[in-house]
């Protein structure tokens, strides 16, 4: 059970191209968004649609497969866990940034040319 206490799957599409950069350290880091929808009716029979927006990041030579395969609206499944993490910014404010770190990933869809 100790592999089901931080788990997260998420199938959605990209809502923009992912961010890629290599670090001091030299390791490569991707970070992009995925749009989930969820659809569902109320008690009154109104159809509503629910899009919920996930940060993930993926590094290393999964950063690569993001990098070379996947762009705006590509639909992918993930398997990951949940990281929140904080900062202060240049103006002295602590933010706050919950992300998931891409463990796994599936890419869905028509093949892209």
């Amino acid at each position: 059970m100790n592999a089901l206490r931080n788990k997260v799957q998420l199938i959605g599409h990209l809502g923009n191209a992912p961010e890629v950069k290599n670090t001091d350290s030299g390791k490569k880091l991707a970070r992009f968004s995925v749009a989930t929808d969820e659809i569902y009716r109320t008690s009154s029979g109104e159809k509503v649609k629910e899009t919920q927006w996930h940060n993930l990041v993926a590094w290393g030579k999964l950063a690569d497969i993001v990098e070379k395969y996947l762009n705006k609206g590509s639909e992918v499944a993930i398997e990951g866990k949940l990281i929140n993490r904080n900062y202060t910014d240049k103006d002295g404010n602590k933010k706050y940034i919950s992300e998931v770190q891409v463990n796994e990933m599936l890419m869905l869809g028509p093949k892209s040319a």
